[in-house]
């Protein structure tokens, strides 16, 4: 049935002899695609786990470059200098130094064991549940702008050193807040209020402990939701406006690799001067 005109169509039509609408892969094949690397990323959760696979190199990479500089506690727990060497927030760099990138750095850094396992555990749930709904070009989006959000509020409201995917992760709460609302059902009333419980349970944790970054999750929260609202679901015909997402997701990806790219090129400048 083609999705636009409702009429029966053959499976092999690539254009709806009706309507003519351009169809996409079928819902089943959408659906439930194989999996890659023999079985290694389920398909199904694809977006989440390459973030995580990233998340883990880095903080592979700095516990290896943190102990070189002599810090033998390093993969329990990093060192400042290491962090802002590798990308952390430091408010002053980022609103003084105009170094923007660390926006986005930061957000795959983490400063300890307990730090990149607690987010990977919520990350591996609750990015696959966001993956499921809004498909992984809208992910990626959410993603990457929830991060710069997070880390931007907290440069104004916190100047020291911030890190972790949790801005991030509190953005995906957002944008599953607003697919609740926009689905004026009894499931999208469901959704609401359960990640509703989830950002206050998260709130309120992050005011349990002064070195949690309220401001990062906050502005995580909102840039998630208003991404998430004005995304919408995933249409299953591939017209422009879910090509603007394609071209938005790669736009996402592009600048996060431009990031680290301008990361590793001042390295070497921040490794002979102390951080600020």
């Amino acid at each position: 049935m083609c999705p636009n005109c409702r009429a029966f169509i053959s499976v092999k039509d690539k254009v709806c002899p009706y309507c003519e609408v351009r169809l996409g892969p079928r819902v089943v094949d959408r659906r439930h695609p194989s999996d890659l690397l023999g079985g290694l990323i389920p398909a199904a959760r694809f977006t989440t786990v390459v973030i995580l696979m990233i998340n883990f190199g880095l903080y592979l990479v700095t516990v290896v470059f943190s102990m070189k500089s002599g810090n033998s506690q390093a993969f329990m727990a990093l060192d400042g200098r290491t962090l802002v060497l590798f990308g952390a927030k430091h408010g002053l760099l980022v609103l003084e130094h105009g170094e923007w990138w660390r926006l986005v750095t930061a957000g795959f850094l983490h400063g300890g064991l307990l730090h990149i396992l607690m987010n990977s555990w919520v990350l591996f749930d609750l990015g696959t549940t966001v993956e499921h709904f809004y498909g992984t070009r809208r992910m990626l989006v959410i993603y990457f702008v929830s991060t710069v959000t997070g880390f931007l509020l907290s440069s104004f409201w916190n100047p020291g050193i911030s890190i972790g995917a949790s801005a991030a992760l509190f953005g995906l709460i957002g944008a599953m807040i607003a697919l609740g609302i926009r689905d004026r059902t009894s499931l999208g009333a469901a959704i609401k209020s359960m990640f509703i419980r989830w950002a206050i349970y998260g709130l309120i944790f992050g005011l349990l402990f002064p070195m949690i970054d309220n401001a990062a999750h906050i502005g995580g929260l909102a840039g998630g939701f208003v991404i998430g609202y004005i995304a919408g679901t995933p249409r299953l015909v591939e017209d422009f406006r879910e090509q603007v997402w394609r071209w938005a997701a790669w736009a996402a990806v592009g600048i996060t690799v431009l990031c680290f790219v301008r990361m590793f090129l001042d390295l070497q400048a921040y490794m002979v001067r102390p951080p600020v």
